[in-house]
């Protein structure tokens, strides 16, 4: 009834499933009990109702597997707090292996789980037939048990949080779905300010809110768009039988994951639930999710079920004979690449998302719904959010076209064999530059990065551009060390023009930045400046290169997936900066996404100068063009902007190219290049180059919990000046405590037949300590080699500390004796990049 809702709140949370339920059970914990959930059927009505509720503790991140497990202790003490039950029982869970490969995987797995401090122990044939008798075992070749993981009852769990909610003061009214998204433009910037809502007695009204959360599953993509917010997801249908009692089954019988049939199973009432992830999934909804869409199911659909029905019987050759008590075609919400959407929009202040969680929303859910409240709460991520975080897609990714085409593949990804490079086949090409058919022409093999197609590497002939996935060295691994070599001996060609672009402009930009960034920004036109961005925990944001083009404007180049997170953040702490800084009123200070508008193309290597002294009039020299400098140049018939930096640690310029240039500007630079040598390289080459080299990745090395202390960047912060900047103060405390955690480079000296690929556990004397950031093969050290934080449980990570320890990998269950040490592997000093 309308008398029970108020008309204004704290916060409106749109959907009443388990996230919603966890968002609103976590805010009430935090002590924001002026909360409304809103639920347009009954709790739970949507999909959480049909999920199978499988809780697996490890993910391949580690932030992401710290939110699984804070699920996993939640649920296991939610009944005592709020007596109700929630069906959860920590069975275990099996996962097995048909194929020597699989078995590797797993084998990494274990390593990767013992680095993250999760039970996870290798097992024979034998010993997993006897945890689970009812399977057969004869072709398999091994497997993985880890005890703590366990199943739930997702319709029990979301009533436990509701009443967990209910008892803090939040009001949850079932039958109301909201009719609107109200909002504001307070200083030109779009803000939520409520709702209006309808329940099904035909009452109206509105709801004013400071903060609207959007939890409606997968409704969550229209409801986005009734205020101009992009939700990419898009919904599938998925499977599962339940059967009558099979002899052999009990109460207590692990879950169990047979991913080579692409199929899992659980005990249910003495049978089975089974079901899986197909291949090639179905897509369901591409005109809408029908409102009234509660408590239903689609039509049965026995041939799309048949792949995975064919693997049951494999595995379970009873089923043969018992009996199917029902059929369930349950649709879920699906991303573009799998991982659920958290965090606030950054198109609408104040309007929050937790969506799309891809069938394993009964496990993330806990974890998830805490780290949004908290979120909220803070007015920031209070931890590492990115593999999840809305900003990571643009609004470009909300097509619904390529959203149907992408989910086909993205269902089948939980039990596909998740190589270390795997790359997306569906949806692409997507975005190209100007360099695409030219390259591809040429034989590169294309990865996709926030859309952008990016050559990986250069076959022998556009036939050979693919890859043949392994866990040991794959088909491209020698003309990638071709590409590596040419960079390191000659020259060589990298198309970096998927690089976010930014130009930060106004009068108060130097202001601004020297705020924001660690790094001191007060440089002349003309000069560069590394720089990280961060937060008041003194973690990474971002980190980038800033350019300063002019006295008011700078041009910020980022990775090619920070574009909407990196504007989002400068835009919000732009608008917050009045009166900060010695900024009178609103600071004068805009951003502007320049990314299409060039293309880069990084010409680095011994040979660079004199091929640029070929193509052009400029100075090249090191006394005319020292490192870190940029301007315009003419490059043949064009004009660019060089600038001499590397990623890759050698002497080299990047070429900001007007797009409509591009082209001509690539062969002029290969007609000229014939006789330096200058060869076509990838990411690839890339990646081998910048980690023997020691240079850091975000997302992988710098994280929102890394600080430069861990990282080793400190000569990046302004710390022997005055200037205040965010997190200078966390940065100061981390340095004089001494950093428990330090990055470190890592090289494999005697295993050059062996590849690393990052995530595998190192240890220290024997114990675990830490784990492979990123990884590659050296190709000018001939060894495999890596990046890798070490902890140290009992104090600082010293020098002394680093260099007594003896150091091994755990490479899928082999340990191989490592290298490890502070300094780069490569070129420490410095010395060929400033040649």
């Amino acid at each position: 009834m309308s008398s029970v809702l108020p008309t204004h709140a704290r916060v409106v949370i749109v959907g009443g499933g388990i996230v919603g339920c966890s968002v609103a059970y976590h805010l009430a914990k935090l002590g924001w009990s002026d909360v409304v959930l809103l639920e347009q059927g009954q709790l739970s009505c949507g999909t959480t109702w049909h999920a199978a509720g499988l809780v697996g503790q490890l993910r391949s991140q580690e932030s992401m597997t710290k939110l699984i497990r804070y699920s996993t202790k939640l649920y296991s003490e939610l009944e005592a707090e709020t007596g109700l039950g929630t069906g959860w029982k920590q069975c275990g869970s099996l996962s097995v292996a048909r194929s020597h490969e699989r078995m590797t995987q797993l084998k990494r797995t274990a390593a990767v789980a013992r680095a993250y401090g999760v039970q996870c122990d290798v097992i024979s044939p034998r010993e997993a037939g006897e945890l689970w008798p009812v399977m057969r075992t004869d072709d398999l070749v091994g497997a993985v048990w880890l005890p703590g993981d366990g199943k739930a009852n997702p319709t029990d769990l979301t009533q436990a949080l509701a009443r967990g909610a209910r008892s803090r003061g939040v009001r949850i009214a079932e039958n109301t779905c909201i009719t609107q998204i109200h909002t504001a433009s307070p200083n030109g910037i779009p803000t939520v300010t409520g709702v209006s809502w309808r329940n099904k007695a035909g009452e109206s009204g509105r709801i004013d809110a400071e903060i609207v959360v959007n939890c409606a599953g997968q409704w969550a993509k229209a409801v986005g768009r009734m205020c101009g917010v992009t939700v990419p997801l898009h919904s599938a249908e998925h499977y599962y039988i339940v059967t009558e009692r099979i002899p052999g089954v009990h109460t207590d019988l692990p879950v169990m994951r047979d991913p080579d049939g692409y199929i899992y199973f659980k005990e249910e009432v003495g049978g089975l639930v089974m079901g899986g992830f197909e291949p090639n999934a179905k897509p369901w909804g591409m005109n809408g999710i029908p409102e009234n869409f509660e408590f239903q199911l689609l039509p049965d659909d026995w041939d799309q079920f048949e792949i995975l029905m064919e693997n049951a019987l494999i595995r379970v050759p009873a089923l043969e004979t018992a009996q199917i008590r029902q059929f369930y075609n349950g649709p879920e919400s699906f991303t573009p690449d799998n991982n659920f959407i958290l965090g606030e929009a950054p198109e609408l202040r104040n309007f929050y998302v937790g969506a799309g969680f891809n069938s394993m929303g009964i496990a993330s859910a806990g974890g998830a719904g805490m780290a949004l409240a908290e979120w909220i709460v803070a007015g920031e991520p209070t931890m590492d959010l990115w593999p999840v975080d809305i900003r990571r897609f643009a609004g470009f990714n909300g097509n619904d076209t390529w959203l149907h085409d992408r989910v086909k593949e993205t269902l089948g990804l939980h039990y596909a064999m998740p190589w270390p490079n795997r790359e997306l086949d569906t949806a692409r090409p997507f975005r190209r530059s100007p360099l695409y058919a030219t390259l591809l022409a040429k034989g590169a093999c294309f990865g996709s990065k926030m859309g952008w197609e990016r050559p990986n590497f250069f076959a022998p002939s556009p036939e050979q551009a693919s890859i043949e996935y392994s866990f040991g060295q794959q088909n491209w691994h020698p003309w990638s060390a071709a590409e590596h070599r040419a960079c390191r001996e000659a020259v060589a060609l990298f198309d970096m023009s998927s690089f976010s672009k930014l130009l930060i402009k106004g009068r108060d930009a130097e202001r601004v930045l020297q705020t924001l960034c660690s790094n001191d920004v007060a440089v002349p036109p003309g000069r560069t400046v590394y720089t990280g961005m961060l937060n008041e925990r003194g973690g990474y944001e971002s980190d980038f290169t800033l350019t300063r083009l002019a006295p008011d404007r700078y041009l910020l180049v980022t990775g090619s997936a920070q574009t909407t997170r990196d504007m989002d953040y400068l835009e919000r702490r732009i608008e917050g900066m009045a009166g900060v800084a010695g900024i009178d009123g609103d600071p004068h200070c805009t951003v502007v996404d320049v990314t299409g508008q060039y293309a880069v193309l990084a010409l680095m290597g011994p040979h660079s100068r004199a091929l640029l002294q070929q193509v052009s009039k400029a100075d090249f020299s090191n006394e005319a063009f020292p490192f870190g400098t940029s301007r315009e140049i003419d490059l043949g018939y064009a004009t660019v902007r060089a600038t001499r930096l590397t990623y890759v640690g050698e002497l080299g310029w990047e070429l900001y190219v007007p797009v409509e240039f591009a082209v001509g500007v690539y062969e002029t630079l290969h007609a000229a290049g014939q006789a330096f040598g200058l060869k076509d390289a990838g990411y690839y080459a890339i990646d081998s180059l910048r980690i023997e080299k020691g240079y850091r990745a975000w997302g992988r090395e710098l994280t929102p919990d890394t600080n430069p202390v861990e990282a080793g960047l400190t000569f990046a912060c302004k710390l022997a000046s005055g200037i205040a900047f965010t997190g200078r103060t966390a940065v100061e405390l981390a340095k004089s405590k001494g950093a428990r955690r330090r990055l470190v480079s890592v090289a494999l000296d005697e295993a050059s037949d062996k590849i690393l690929w990052g995530g595998e556990a190192v240890l220290r004397d024997g114990q675990p300590v830490g784990f492979i950031s990123s990884a590659a093969f050296g190709h000018t050290i001939d060894a495999p080699v890596g990046l890798a934080f070490l902890t140290n449980p009992d104090g600082p990570v010293t020098a002394d500390y680093v260099e007594t320890g003896r150091y091994q990998i755990d490479l899928a269950g082999e340990l191989l004796d490592a290298r490890v040490q502070l300094r780069a592997l490569y070129d420490p000093k410095g010395e060929r990049v400033k040649a």
